[in-house]
């Protein structure tokens, strides 16, 4: 959520930001909003001042003995009471229309984030690895899968519908393979912590991390009000909402593997065959909690991670920086990295690494005091990341590592997580 009081002093700045996100500028009417607010609120001084001095006035009054003034007096009080409290319910419903705007708007680019409207305007940053040669047509990931007998759509449609998936024997193995691969290089070589947190949230939660209200329908909701997480961003990150953290604990860095849930709304007719685009899936996911001075530096280091691993994997991907038409509505700049998928002969999303600001901690309430200060405790920086998304890395090593006969080799770094396995499928 942004800050009303930097909106006021950089009006024109919000909108433009706005526009380059392709949002519509909205400065005016929230400086509107916000005017209304601040005339209410003197004028809802000036009744509080006069009742005082009214109040003060029943004693004297009662002191002289004269009964029709202390009446007159008190009725005075009354109505200015009445005029107090029903101006502190206009405060509120002016305050609700205010926070209603606030959330409902983007957080603001950074400078160096590339003017885009959409996925075209991203930047490439660089390349790492190389991508493999094949003496045959690859293929794609679920002709490779169902050609084992090991990734099987039928049967998971006849259970749960389209888009879920079940992975068997071998395959369901080297997906477990992945995510533990994963969070031992996160909190080995880079220092995050492992958390095992809550996958069902209550809405405070999403909309600390600002899912809600505006992304509902690309969420999944149970009978009793709960939410099923989208990524563990949302229950690693609210870790720190409505605390304030002494600053020489900071940063934190969070790491969790756990189911994710997306009802994948609006993306109908989209990667509707394999396992691409999933309700249900599993990703390791990166959470840092930092100063204001240091989360830009955090920024590049969490990126690192996420492409630590897919180096390790042997995978050639891209890293690129999103356009302003393509971020998401919380971060200030965000790297997505993109691994090759020859099946595909494409580059697909796999990690997005945001840098958010203030923004999430705004709406979380998340703050830190200073070392040595006595200033007033300000609020953090968080940043989240995919290190990685686990199905998608399950398809690029299937891809990636396919040999003619339909076989699929290891990478060197999953084997010792395989009992020494070498590949999966005809030998």
């Amino acid at each position: 959520m942004l800050d009303i009081k930097w909106i006021r002093e950089n009006a024109e700045v919000l909108d433009e930001a706005l526009k380059r996100r392709g949002s519509t500028a909205t400065a005016f009417d929230i400086l509107r909003l916000d005017e209304k607010r601040r005339q209410h609120l003197k004028a809802l001084q000036d009744w509080q001042s006069q009742r005082n001095e009214a109040s003060k006035q029943i004693g004297k009054a009662k002191a002289s003995g004269d009964a029709a003034a202390v009446d007159e007096v008190m009725r005075a009080v009354a109505e200015l009471k009445a005029k107090i409290q029903d101006g502190e319910k206009l405060e509120r419903e002016i305050d609700a229309e205010i926070d209603a705007v606030l959330a409902t708007l983007p957080n603001v680019p950074l400078p160096e984030v590339p003017f885009g409207t959409d996925e075209t305007g991203n930047v490439e940053v660089r390349r790492t690895g190389e991508k493999p040669t094949f003496a045959f047509k690859p293929k794609e990931h679920f002709e490779l899968g169902e050609a084992l007998g090991l990734m099987d759509f039928e049967r998971a449609a006849r259970m749960s519908g389209s888009r879920f998936t079940v992975l068997r024997g071998d395959l369901a193995r080297m997906e477990r393979a992945l995510g533990q691969f994963m969070i031992d290089t996160h909190t080995r070589e880079f220092g995050y912590e492992e958390v095992s947190p809550p996958l069902l949230v209550r809405d405070e939660a999403l909309f600390g991390t600002s899912q809600l209200p505006k992304f509902a329908e690309d969420l999944f909701q149970t009978t009793d009000g709960r939410w099923l997480i989208p990524t563990a961003e949302v229950s690693l990150t609210n870790l720190v909402r409505e605390e304030i953290t002494d600053e020489s604990a900071l940063p934190l860095r969070f790491t969790a593997l756990t189911p994710s849930f997306r009802s994948e709304a609006g993306s109908a007719g989209r990667d509707t065959r394999g396992m691409l685009r999933q309700h249900q899936f599993y990703k390791a996911e990166l959470v840092s909690v930092t100063t204001p001075e240091t989360s830009l530096e955090e920024h590049e280091r969490m990126t690192a991670a996420a492409e630590a691993v897919l180096s390790k994997l042997g995978l050639h991907f891209r890293t690129m920086m999103l356009c302003t038409g393509d971020m998401g509505f919380s971060s200030r700049k965000t790297y997505d990295i993109e691994v090759w998928l020859p099946g595909q002969d494409a580059y697909r999303e796999i990690s997005s690494c945001s840098v958010c600001g203030d923004f999430q901690a705004r709406r979380m309430n998340a703050r830190y005091r200073p070392a040595g200060e006595k200033a007033a405790p300000r609020f953090v920086h968080t940043l989240n990341g995919s290190g990685t998304a686990v199905g998608r890395a399950l398809i690029a090593v299937m891809e990636n590592y396919q040999q003619e006969d339909g076989s699929i080799l290891l990478p060197e770094v999953l084997k010792p997580y395989l009992g020494g396995l070498e590949r999966i499928g005809a030998r």
